[in-house]
């Protein structure tokens, strides 16, 4: 039985598996985004997030530590400087692994692990979520005169909505129309 052995062996021994994910993690820090085995994309979250959260606080000693798992003054410069600078507001989750089609030598399940901040395929296009209006009760509202009101039938329970006064209406039309000149205004008058 493997009771509490949470940590997946990977098929290897423990300096070489040490070795891979510190690889792993820098070249992920360093490019971003790479593309592996979904065994050890898993392995490699687990590895490389609790550095980003070290990364926030910029110590010498956090720096060291890192350092330490890393092996790499570059990853460890680019972790510190421009990684952390851009998942300061972010509480976990700075990466996110994307399943993608088996490989066709050994039909291996294949993934992108990518940090989660820097993502510039897809998402981008996509427009903000618009703004939920809140619902509060009570209270004269600003447009509670000219709001629609509904009305509840009991026996088909349809909603039924009456429209807004017409003279609001009629106040927004000639907004709408070109500009009066005198000349017009003057035949409007004698009713021409």
């Amino acid at each position: 039985m493997r009771h509490g052995k949470k940590v997946n062996h990977l098929g290897r021994t423990d300096s070489h598996r040490k070795a891979m994910m510190s690889n792993m993690a820098s070249s992920l820090i360093l490019h971003k985004r790479i593309t592996t085995t979904l065994a050890k994309a898993k392995a490699l979250r687990g590895y490389v997030e609790p550095l980003i959260t070290k990364s926030k606080n910029d110590t010498t000693h956090s720096r060291r530590t890192v350092f330490a798992y890393l092996k790499s003054k570059d990853a460890v410069a680019e972790l510190f400087r421009d990684v952390a600078a851009k998942v300061a507001n972010r509480p976990g989750g700075y990466t996110r692994i994307i399943k993608m089609e088996n490989r066709l030598g050994d039909n291996a399940e294949v993934a992108i692990i990518e940090l989660v901040d820097y993502n510039t395929v897809y998402g981008a296009e996509t427009a903000p979520a618009a703004k939920k209006s809140t619902r509060r009760r009570g209270g004269a509202g600003k447009g509670k005169a000219a709001a629609a009101t509904a009305e509840v039938t009991p026996a088909d329970d349809a909603v039924v909505v009456e429209d807004a006064p017409k003279a609001e209406a009629a106040e927004e039309a000639p907004a709408t129309e070109a500009p009066a000149t005198p000349e017009k205004e003057e035949n409007a008058e004698k009713g021409e």
